[in-house]
């Protein structure tokens, strides 16, 4: 059975699971029933932070355009468009036995692409979740529902896997940022074109 958190909780993976190894971090939302003239495009991404709150570069930063990090850690398994059906939206794949010493958390999060253009914000999004399946045993280990905290934010921090004495915690952080993925990523020291 699924440890099923809320916002600001945090929980252990691989102290009461050592043999913990590769996880499956899985995003879902679904649209509410009205129109903007466009499709709901929902990017999940991760970034790869180092002790001071920042990515070391910009290639730890895994997304649609960069899907996977060169530690072979963190893997984006590919961009669904339209969150159409059942189920994750977007899966990232992660090796905690690969992710760089350097390397303190990875923060997950989810984007709405052209959101300004679009006239798109998460208030128009529901039943966004996160959740986190052992990838050897199948099961869902952790879910965290994000609710209807939003209103006008156009990207959300869903949550993180964070180091703590040796062993990785998940943190279910449910933070709002207004500026989409360019606010985002300044917010983890990335410059955006």
């Amino acid at each position: 059975m699924a440890i099923s958190l809320s916002k600001g909780q945090k929980v252990d993976l691989t102290k009461g699971n050592p043999s913990l190894k590769n996880i499956m971090v899985g995003l879902g939302w679904d649209v509410n029933q009205f129109d903007t003239g466009y499709d709901f495009d929902l990017d999940a991404s991760a970034f790869l932070v180092g002790s001071n709150g920042r990515c070391p570069t910009e290639k730890e930063f895994i997304f649609y355009g960069n899907l996977e990090h060169s530690s072979g850690a963190v893997k984006h398994m590919g961009d669904n468009l339209t969150g159409e059906g059942e189920g994750d939206d977007e899966e990232i794949q992660v090796d905690l036995s690969l992710i760089p010493s350097n390397i303190e958390r990875v923060a997950f999060t989810v984007t709405i692409y052209d959101a300004d253009v679009r006239r798109q914000n998460f208030g128009q999004v529901s039943n966004a979740y996160i959740r986190i399946v052992d990838m050897a045993t199948g099961k869902e280990m952790i879910r965290y529902d994000l609710g209807e905290d939003f209103s006008i934010e156009t990207a959300v921090v869903v949550g993180e896997i964070y180091r703590n004495n040796g062993e990785w915690k998940f943190n279910a952080i449910g933070s709002g940022y207004q500026g989409g993925l360019a606010a985002l990523c300044g917010s983890f020291g990335i410059q955006v074109a």
